[in-house]
Order: structure tokens, then C-alpha cells, then sequence
């Protein structure tokens, strides 16, 4: 009799460790970093390495915004460079990351300039050559929405100064 109890046991601790899994999936430290580093090693870029203090000012960050969801740069203190993501829905940080990084068809390194009318800023910071250290944070906000946050130290993207 004690058999059917385990394995149920077993197969609800199996069920919940999966959709714990699935609800985290691509919002783990190492995507965040495989992503990053995925788009730094086209460009010749050495990799960014997860920072629990840089983390922890992310997570700090993004509770702020959870009541509103609204992309508002933190400022980082002056230590930190940042990215910030939005979505009304669930956005993974993996997802995050590849907006930012798909701003780099926008991005002419030669003029080390934007395309007229768009953004590349979130590309170049993600690849800034000198940025060693990252950490990020998601928030659920309380209008259902998104908030994905991730500080670079040292920050990037000096006016006059190529990413790489």
C-alpha cells in the first residue's frame, strides 16, 4: 500500500520540479550570460561573467518598477550601465536579450553611429568591450505586464568611444 503513496509522491514532485523549470525557463543567470556572451563572441568580445552585486542592484531596481512597469533608467548609480525590457505579457530574459542584440542591424560600426530614427544603444552596451560583469532581474508587475532589467559594470556606452 505504501508503494502507490510513494510514487505518487514522486510523480507530484517530478510534475512540480517540471513546471518550475518551464515557468523559469530562459530567465536563469546562465541564459542571461549565454546570451550576452553569444552576441559578444561575434564581435570578438570577451565574455561577461554573472556578479551577485550587480544582480542584487538589478533585483532592487526592478521591485521598484513592478508597481508600474515603466521603463525608467535607474541612473545605476554611476557604477552600472543598464538595458531595461517591457512587455504587456510574459517576456523571457532570453527574449530580453535578443531585442537588445537585434538592434545591431541598426548599428554602424564604421560611423559608430545608429541608423536615422532607431535605436542601437542596448546592442552596443551588451557588447561593450570594457563591460566584465553582469546581472539581471525580472519582475511580474502588478498590471500583468513584464519588467527585465540588466546592469553591466563597468558601464558602457561612452559618446566618441567605439564598443569595440
Amino acid at each position: 500500500m505504501s508503494f502507490p503513496k510513494v510514487s505518487i509522491s514522486v510523480l507530484c514532485f517530478l510534475a512540480l520540479a517540471i513546471m518550475a523549470h518551464v515557468s523559469h525557463g530562459q530567465d536563469t543567470q546562465a541564459d542571461y550570460v549565454n546570451a550576452h556572451n553569444a552576441a559578444r563572441s561575434q564581435v570578438g568580445v570577451p565574455p561577461l561573467a554573472w556578479d551577485n552585486d550587480v544582480a542584487a542592484f538589478a533585483e532592487s531596481y526592478a521591485s521598484q518598477r513592478k508597481g508600474d512597469c515603466q521603463l525608467i533608467h535607474s541612473g545605476g548609480d554611476g557604477k552600472y550601465g543598464e538595458n531595461l525590457a517591457w512587455s504587456s505579457a510574459d517576456l523571457s530574459g532570453t527574449d530580453a536579450v535578443k531585442m537588445w542584440v537585434d538592434e545591431k542591424a541598426d548599428y554602424d560600426y564604421s560611423s559608430n553611429s545608429c541608423a536615422s530614427g532607431k535605436q542601437c544603444g542596448h546592442y552596443t552596451q551588451v557588447v561593450w568591450r570594457d563591460s566584465v560583469r553582469l546581472g539581471c532581474a525580472k519582475v511580474t508587475c502588478d498590471n500583468g505586464g513584464t519588467f527585465i532589467g540588466c546592469n553591466y559594470a563597468p558601464p558602457g556606452n561612452y559618446i566618441g568611444q567605439k564598443p569595440y
